[in-house]
């Protein structure tokens, strides 16, 4: 794929930062990574259920070029204040470590310790400048930005890993083992195996990616990120820790009761869950709640995923709007600002879904709109939304989007 103006823009800005910086990546290679929008099931990777959703045009560049050195040198143009994190290989801070909780440098490391771990020893030290427009919470830009130090590293190290999904692994890993973020495998599939223009559909029970072309006769439409303005923490430190705890409890206590299930998801059977409910509904509310969600939306995902092979985009809004409820109602995971996004965006005509996005709290939502309703959507938002949280009148962001390619890489452009 040829670069974008986008792309372009984006060059120019890293070669400024080198030269305020000093690190050096005059000639060297682009790496560009995506963000995601789920579809279906959202939370629902922790909880076995199948996956679908896209690759959106909101991205993290890095740039590199190996120093000769032996030393990682990395500047992030988003962060400058945590200045160059600059390391040997194999001498990183230990895992989860107070010193580097605050710092995006934490990434970084994390990449070093999860290869390190799985064998992989990278040599070749290397110059990287990072500059993105991910809005953060709802989009994954952490995924992102760790699928893309994976792959920088390993290709200035001419290491080649032909299975994929080994890559998604050490991702979740950096995430999970060495930043404490107890994510699922959702964020890193979307984007590592988004492709233009296509739905990625997966399968955890055959560990496989189905490529779902949007069927014809569709309506135009976008993806409408609506970005709140307000700074979500780690996952680790969100209402999405807590969750995932939730669920996985329930499976331990059905367990105990002789269900044969490793997961909410293997409860696909109508009478079973009844029974469950009527079982437990009185000792775990909260409990069970979470089992209401996880069943409703894995039934509404083949729904989901049938209207989508049939362009009939209506009926998938309608989907992500019932979803969105059920993430409010009975997974608890949304927040103030989020539902305000949400309800300005349910009252503009041509709106065909929308809710929260992501781990939940703060963040982002988002919407399916018809194309010739987006300036709508945006007029309503800023009419409404610094109304109703003034606090963060000039911070919120209204992003159309469109499907694209999860990982792009480029030469020629840092010359």
């Amino acid at each position: 794929m040829e670069p974008t103006t986008e792309d372009k823009n984006a060059a120019e800005r890293i070669m400024q930062l080198a030269a305020d910086t000093g690190i050096d990546v005059k000639g060297g290679r682009v790496r560009r990574t995506s963000s995601r929008f789920c579809l279906g099931v959202e939370h629902g990777d922790y909880n076995g259920t199948e996956l679908f959703g896209v690759g959106t045009d909101r991205f993290i560049w890095l740039a590199y070029k190996p120093n000769g050195t032996g030393r990682m040198r990395f500047f992030s143009g988003n962060f400058p204040d945590d200045g160059i994190i600059e390391f040997d290989p194999g001498n990183v801070p230990e895992p989860k470590s107070p010193a580097i909780a605050e710092t995006w440098g934490r990434f970084a490391y994390g990449v070093e310790y999860i290869l390190r771990r799985r064998g992989i020893k990278p040599a070749e030290g290397i110059d990287a400048i990072i500059y993105g427009n991910i809005p953060g919470g709802g989009m994954s830009r952490s995924a992102s930005l760790t699928l893309n130090l994976i792959l920088s590293l390993l290709d200035a190290n001419g290491i080649e890993i032909e299975d994929q999904f080994k890559i998604v692994d050490m991702a979740q890993a950096v995430e999970n083992d060495y930043i404490g973020s107890p994510c699922g495998q959702l964020d890193q599939i979307m984007i590592l195996f988004a492709r233009s223009d296509m739905g990625t559909h997966y399968n955890p029970g055959t560990r496989s990616v189905d490529y779902v072309p949007l069927g014809a006769g569709a309506i135009d439409f976008r993806i409408v990120v609506l970005d709140t303005g307000t700074v979500r923490p780690g996952l680790e430190k969100s209402t999405y820790k807590v969750r995932r705890a939730e669920c996985e409890e329930l499976v331990s206590v059905l367990r105990r009761e002789s269900y044969d299930i490793t997961c909410l998801a293997d409860i696909k059977d109508e009478s079973t869950y009844k029974t469950i409910l009527a079982q437990f509904g009185e000792q775990y509310p909260d409990l069970c709640d979470r089992l209401k969600y996880i069943f409703g939306a894995q039934k509404r995902f083949y729904e989901m995923l049938d209207a989508w092979k049939g362009g009939d985009i209506e009926t998938v809004g309608r989907i992500f709007r019932a979803d969105g409820i059920g993430l409010r109602d009975d997974y608890k995971i949304s927040g103030p600002q989020l539902e305000a996004m949400c309800d300005i965006a349910r009252s503009v005509e041509g709106v065909l879904g929308e809710r929260m996005l992501g781990g939940g709290d703060k963040g982002a939502a988002g919407a399916l709109v018809r194309t010739d309703a987006v300036d709508a959507l945006r007029q309503a938002v800023d009419t409404a939304y610094p109304r109703r949280h003034p606090a963060y009148a000039d911070k919120y962001a209204v992003h159309a989007c469109k499907a694209v390619q999860g990982v792009e890489v480029y030469d020629g452009l840092l010359e």
